[in-house]
């Protein structure tokens, strides 16, 4: 406890408990969501205790309301084992009229929901949790807020002090809670470490059925290879049939699991009003919760990463996707992907619950880069529709090296990921 690193979704978790009966956080296994949820709770039920694990999901069929009983908040940690729970907590919360009164922390959507009656609507609150920003981790300056720049506030002051090495290394490293006081050579191992329960586990967990181990490597290798993109259930299955075959329904049925359990969080489509009649890309773009498991996928160290600048590009979009996830949800907001017909695209779009909304362009550095990126998102403003949309309130570069945040001639920021906050 004291040695709990603050993170942005604190606030966010607070202001739930204070105004639904029940908070459920949802998250990948060692994110940190018990930890947090401790900061809050005033007492706890340990569902996967080993001593009381089977007892525990037996008097949640017997008698659940006996589980619940403790000083409120009371936190049910992996509460997805025992299903009726669920049901259990929302009959409470309407028995009490009162706020606060349960945190349910899950790490897999349940494998059964048929005992579920209700969906807890407007009684249970949801709250998702991802591994560590870079801020969250102390290693962003936090100098640049997204709040000043959809506030109005354009002043840019802020310095990054991440070079390329450090890049690749916290891209590898992930935000992994427990890796981030670890030696470098401790850090890394826990992404691999990671990667490997998930396959070796065979994802019982999920629904109960136990999956091929290599093919589930193969799996997540290929979806490694194919962040950033569009990529469909096809040309997944396409790479992985290079080594050994699986069908399409295998392919979907293994991001569907993997999504369930918050390894996957795929980008969804951004459909703007444009001013010419232009077909957008509806599919949803690939990314894995933590860029640290597709470079794990891959079996990529740091020094792999700097001898391959293509594949560091991509590794490093989805740290930045993963940042920009937490630090949009701080604002209500949401980050979006565009990509068009004529193949402009748009790496990350965050709107708020507002419609306000910026476009960012995601490069690792350099001069060229940063040209090709603004230029990109000048081409895409002048694309929408001025009398049915709002203008951007503001167009990033967002980069991996650089050392200073900066606005270019043109209006474009272009600010290191390294100096960036909520």
């Amino acid at each position: 406890m004291l040695d709990y690193l603050p993170r942005v979704s604190d606030e966010l978790l607070k202001l739930k408990i204070e105004s639904k009966g029940a908070v459920l956080i949802e998250g990948a296994k060692w994110c940190g969501k018990t930890t947090s949820a401790l900061q809050f709770a005033k007492s706890v039920l340990f569902m996967q205790q080993p001593e009381n694990k089977a007892q525990n999901i037996l008097m949640a069929d017997i008698s659940p309301k006996i589980l619940l009983a403790g000083e409120n908040p009371r936190l049910i940690d992996e509460w997805q084992l025992a299903p009726k729970l669920w049901d259990a907590v929302r009959f409470e919360v309407d028995q009490r009229h009162a706020f606060g009164q349960f945190i349910l922390t899950g790490s897999a959507t349940p494998p059964d929901w048929s005992t579920v009656s209700h969906t807890g609507t407007g009684r249970i609150a949801r709250l998702i949790m991802r591994p560590m920003s870079l801020l969250e981790s102390k290693e962003s300056s936090g100098e640049i807020s997204l709040k000043d720049l959809f506030s109005g506030n354009k002043e840019l002051v802020g310095k990054s002090n991440i070079d390329a090495s450090k890049l690749a290394f916290l891209a590898c490293r992930g935000g992994w809670p427990m890796s981030v006081k670890q030696t470098e050579l401790s850090a890394l191992q826990q992404a691999r470490d990671y990667v490997d329960s998930i396959a070796e586990s065979g994802l019982p967990l999920a629904d109960n059925t136990r999956r091929d181990e290599y093919r589930l490597r193969q799996f997540l290798r290929a979806y490694a290879r194919m962040v950033g993109s569009q990529a469909l259930a096809s040309q997944i299955q396409k790479d992985i049939s290079a080594s050994t075959q699986v069908s399409d329904k295998t392919v979907y049925e293994y991001q569907r699991v993997l999504k369930g359990i918050f390894v996957i969080e795929d980008a969804p489509a951004w459909s703007p009003n444009l001013r010419l009649k232009t077909t957008i890309r509806s599919a949803d773009t690939r990314y894995f919760v933590d860029p640290s498991i597709g470079a794990a996928s891959l079996g990529l160290g740091p020094e792999d990463l700097l001898a391959d600048l293509n594949t560091f590009g991509f590794i490093f979009e989805n740290l930045c996707i993963r940042d920009l996830r937490i630090y949009a949800e701080a604002l209500d907001g949401s980050v979006f992907h565009y990509r068009d017909s004529n193949n402009l695209e748009c790496d990350a779009v965050i709107q708020l619950r507002n419609g306000t909304y910026g476009l960012i362009e995601i490069k690792l550095g350099g001069d060229k880069l940063i040209e090709e990126g603004a230029a990109t998102l000048k081409k895409l403003e002048s694309k929408l529709d001025p009398e049915r949309m709002n203008k951007p309130f503001f167009l990033m570069v967002l980069t991996g090296v650089g050392d200073y945040a900066f606005k270019r001639p043109d209006g474009v920021y272009v600010v290191p990921i390294g100096a960036l906050r909520n």
